[in-house]
């Protein structure tokens, strides 16, 4: 557990093994949270950190690294690592992280909107600026909020809450919002809570969960120096998805052209080299900590071929 929150890191021990933290390397953690695999890697022996969060709170949580002269806390979110890296003369790294998904300090606050469990202000952004839960399902239309439903939460009644919401809005708060798909869901099997799928879905959509995923993986291409290592922590499909296929292609594990559909270019040399095999948290880890029982950690590390990805 980190010292200041209680907080437990999902498979700790796993990411540590990915990236192999070695005295002198340069680590960036893209997603600082409670700051657990940055405190693990300064143990481990790392002599620079750098930790980026778009959440100020994170920020705020964190004092005791913000004050150990081998961490540098940057308010970003990691789709702008380089920019973040490059206002501090940083332009290579030795290994980098992601952590993605919300907090469990975020899901425990219940005036940032994120949790169904608990009644507050129907809001779900990591950062203060930009578009709120409630300002989207409060304006998109009945397709808009269906479809968002169904592609981020793969949640089969996604069309039934999306009517129902249109009925039923303006809706501002959290437990107004989890008792409307209740309602319309029923119970579920095995005890999980009907608005499970809703509100996972909300809030990758407005906070840009994937398009930030996207934008970090290609700039954690560019910034890895050969040999260096990557590890993403994902909780959700899409996510895993989209880790999964960045890696496979950038290994040369695409599935080559045939006479029904032919290559389009040349192959370009693997940026990465030995992807892992996916791993899951264990039985006792699970029991440990709940909400690891989704999380899917996939590894790989920097060949010296050219980035694939091109700075925007």
């Amino acid at each position: 557990m980190t010292p200041a929150t209680g907080h437990i890191p999902v498979l700790l021990a796993e990411v540590l093994a990915a990236l192999e933290p070695r005295q002198g390397d340069v680590y960036v953690d893209a997603t600082l949270g409670a700051g657990g695999y940055t405190r693990a890697m300064l143990a481990a022996g790392v002599t620079r950190a750098l930790a980026f969060d778009r959440d100020p709170v994170a920020h705020q949580r964190n004092a005791d690294l913000a004050a150990d002269p081998r961490v540098t806390l940057i308010e970003r979110p990691f789709a702008e690592l380089e920019a973040g890296l490059a206002d501090h003369g940083v332009t290579a790294a030795d290994a980098i992280a992601f952590d993605i998904g919300v907090s469990s300090w975020q899901l425990d606050e219940a005036a940032r909107g994120f949790s169904f469990q608990a009644d507050g202000p129907l809001d779900m952004r990591m950062a203060s600026a930009g578009m709120s839960a409630a300002d989207f399902i409060n304006a998109a239309s009945e397709a808009e909020i269906a479809d968002v439903l169904w592609r981020l939460g793969d949640e089969p009644g996604s069309r039934r809450i999306a009517r129902a919401i249109v009925a039923d809005r303006p809706l501002t708060r959290t437990s107004e919002l989890a008792r409307l798909v209740r309602s319309v869901l029923g119970a579920q099997p095995g005890g999980k809570d009907a608005a499970t799928r809703t509100f996972q879905a909300l809030r990758i959509h407005v906070n840009d969960e994937l398009g930030q995923l996207e934008a970090g993986l290609a700039a954690a291409e560019r910034l890895l120096a050969p040999g260096g290592r990557l590890a993403v922590v994902s909780f959700h499909s899409a996510e895993d998805r989209q880790v999964k296929t960045f890696l496979r292609d950038r290994s040369g594990g695409a599935p080559a052209g045939s006479r029904h559909a032919p290559a389009m270019a040349a192959p370009r040399p693997p940026s990465f080299a030995r992807p892992a095999r996916a791993i899951r948290p264990s039985a006792a880890e699970i029991a440990a900590n709940p909400r690891a029982r989704s999380a899917t950690l996939r590894s790989a590390v920097r060949t010296a071929a050219p980035a694939w990805s091109v700075a925007a």
